[in-house]
């Protein structure tokens, strides 16, 4: 009876239905801004830049409030930034890194802190971080006017091949694919690049880039990203010419004095990050970097000053070696009841450049006047703590410590020459950020910090009293609000105090230190999504003060107003359009405020259009075709027939006139 009754009962189960596998509801994404530690700090998403015409890092970096750039040399050579009333020449009070590697090279042939981005091409970029003021532990060298790091992505979307031409000879190819996109993620870009430029003797630029990138998950907790860039570029340029020249009728408005000056340029560069989840409490990350660099500049800014034969040309060489890396534990835990999330780390550099100043005519070297090899390294432990007591207080503080030091071997004195030798230099930092809130979707913030830029180490070996690594101190307030429907809005006050002032010295085509400065200023922006596809974004800045402390001079070409918006619109039929307005006041271009350089107003169209995988765009710079100035300068020069001691006088970079840019892109 008991067979037959589990007979029944096996029979019975076999008859009933199966059940259902358990339902699998589909991932949700949830979005949300990212936590940030002071009312001017920007997250900028790819979207916000993705419509804008494409091709040059700059197009994207001028989203950034206040950070205004030009560019002074046939577009090859970094551009000059200028970042809450600091004329950072090329990078020596803006720190700039991609993917966290630093871009700012240390004791650079032509400026301290050069950053060239020429070698980023803009469709890999995924956001922009931007960080202002020295209020941030994990920043440290020439983060003091702010920071500016460019995320790269892991894949794209869409395999695109596009092609683009317009006006001056100008030409743009890309290809962007992603090979793999599940548990390895790949990332291939290849671009080229060539334009003449309006200019009457061709720029000849060229540039050539290639990037690949590969991430993966090599366990459940251990993350791996590798990426590899190259860029090799040649240009002339047309330099700065004297408005004296042009005004006279002496000198095309787009020609030069001397048509030789240009350069030639390359950079290879290696990045690797590891991220390892330990616990659900613990993240260690570790990345390591190295770059090979070379440039060769050729410039001549004052023309027959100094030598009315052959002409002040200067040729500027850097061959160098960068390495380095960021280890950091970061660890999440509960004190007390209070959340308390601490992460010390230590970062360290070396560069290993070759340094050599020739006196050229033509481009053909006729003396060296610098021969240096340098040896530079840096080791820079932190410690980070972020306090959450309430809900509504939130603290970040922590401290650093920056130990420098400087080899030096000259090469053309020998032994013992007067640039030979080295010195060890070391400075700490403090910083600590509050943030109150969210009332009624706004938080409030309150920052202070010290920061630094470092000196060139020749620099400091020559002049030892020289304040190798000048202390910055800032302050700021401000509020970041989200309580009307549809609109961001942000404004900060802020002040700070650099204890070493570095100016442009056009005599000698660098430099120079000037004693402490004193700066301060507001700044206030709002981002509005009055429909679904359209977005107004606008900020303002105003530097109220911008002086040497010891005279109350003003700090040369120190941007006193700057403005920027742009209306986008994505029609869901296809088209999308964009509108952008930028503006720069009038501002000293002598400490003595009695020259002023020239401020512009610009505007830029760019407009899309896509059916199925084809894409075509068009971009108009300069929409009004406003007669501007890209660079402005004043110093001495001398032209033929000019007296010997030379004329003071305004030297300027023309501003691009009207142009067009247009091409199809295909996407599969």
């Amino acid at each position: 009876m008991v067979a037959a009754f589990c007979l029944r009962v096996g029979a019975a189960l076999a008859q009933a239905p199966a059940e259902p596998p358990p339902a699998v509801l589909p991932p949700v994404v949830v979005e949300a801004p990212a936590p940030v530690a002071a009312s001017s700090e920007v997250l900028i998403p790819s979207r916000d830049f993705e419509l804008r015409p494409q091709g040059r890092p700059a197009d994207i970096i001028r989203l950034v409030p206040g950070l205004v750039i030009s560019q002074h040399q046939g577009g090859g050579k970094a551009e000059q930034y200028f970042l809450r009333g600091f004329d950072a020449d090329h990078g020596t009070d803006v720190a700039i890194f991609v993917d966290g590697m630093p871009v700012n090279l240390r004791s650079h042939a032509h400026g301290q802190g050069y950053a060239d981005l020429h070698f980023l091409i803009p469709e890999t970029v995924q956001r922009i971080e931007a960080l202002k003021g020295p209020y941030h532990v994990e920043l440290g060298d020439f983060d003091t006017a702010g920071a500016v790091n460019f995320v790269l992505r892991d894949t794209v979307d869409e395999n695109v091949i596009a092609s683009a031409g317009g006006m001056f000879g100008t030409q743009r190819h890309l290809l962007l694919a992603s090979p793999t996109r599940d548990a390895l993620k790949t990332l291939i870009a290849v671009e080229g690049y060539v334009t003449d430029g309006p200019f009457v003797h061709d720029q000849n630029y060229q540039r050539f880039n290639a990037f690949a990138k590969a991430s993966a998950s090599l366990a459940e907790s251990l993350d791996a990203a590798v990426w590899v860039s190259h860029l090799r570029s040649g240009w002339r340029g047309s330099g700065q010419i004297p408005e004296r020249a042009v005004r006279a009728g002496l000198l095309d408005r787009f020609g030069a004095v001397d048509d030789s000056e240009g350069g030639r340029t390359q950079r290879t560069s290696l990045n690797a990050t590891l991220r390892w989840r330990p616990s659900d409490r613990d993240t260690v990350t570790v990345q390591t970097y190295a770059q090979y660099y070379t440039l060769d500049l050729f410039s001549n800014f004052t023309f027959f000053l100094d030598d009315p034969v052959d002409g002040d040309g200067i040729k500027q060489s850097d061959r160098r070696w960068v390495a380095g890396g960021d280890a950091r534990w970061e660890r999440r835990l509960t004190v007390l009841g209070v959340a308390l999330t601490t992460t010390p780390g230590v970062q360290y550099r070396v560069d290993t450049p070759r340094v050599v100043l020739a006196h050229q005519s033509d481009r053909h070297v006729l003396a060296r006047t610098q021969d240096v090899n340098v040896v530079e390294q840096s080791v820079s432990p932190f410690l980070k703590l972020e306090i959450v007591p309430v809900a509504w207080l939130r603290v970040v503080t922590g401290a650093r410590g920056d130990v420098f030091h400087y080899d030096v071997a000259d090469n053309l004195h020998g032994a013992g020459g007067r640039l030979t030798g080295n010195a060890t230099r070391a400075i700490p930092s403090w910083k600590a950020n509050l943030i109150l809130g969210p009332w009624a979707s706004t938080e409030f913030f309150a920052n202070y910090g010290t920061g630094f830029h470092s000196n060139d180490a020749r620099a400091v070996l020559a002049n030892p009293k020289l304040e190798a690594l000048p202390t910055a101190t800032g302050y700021e307030a401000g509020f970041r609000s989200r309580v009307l429907p549809r609109t961001e809005i942000f404004a900060t006050y802020w002040f700070l105090d650099l204890a070493s002032e570095l100016v442009f010295a056009g005599d000698a085509g660098t430099t120079q230190a000037r004693g402490p400065s004193h700066r301060e200023g507001l700044e206030a922006g709002v981002k509005v999504r009055p429909l679904d596809w359209l977005t107004f974004t606008g900020d303002f800045t105003y530097t109220t003060h911008a002086e040497l402390t010891q005279t109350h001079q003003a700090v040369p070409l120190a941007p006193v107003w700057t403005a920027r918006w742009d209306l986008t619109a994505r029609l869901p039929w296809g088209l999308s359009t964009s509108l952008e307005m930028r503006y720069l006041g009038d501002r000293p271009a002598d400490p003595d405020r009695t020259q002023t350089a020239r401020g512009y107003t610009l505007f830029g169209w760019t407009g899309r259009y896509r059916y199925r995988n084809l894409e075509a765009f068009l971009s108009v710079e300069n929409v009004t075709n406003v007669d501007w100035r890209e660079a402005q300068f004043f110093f001495t020069s001398r032209l033929p027939g000019e007296p010997a001691g030379g004329i003071a006088d305004i030297h300027y970079t023309p501003g691009t006139p009207r142009s067009f840019l247009g091409g199809l892109a295909l996407r599969f």
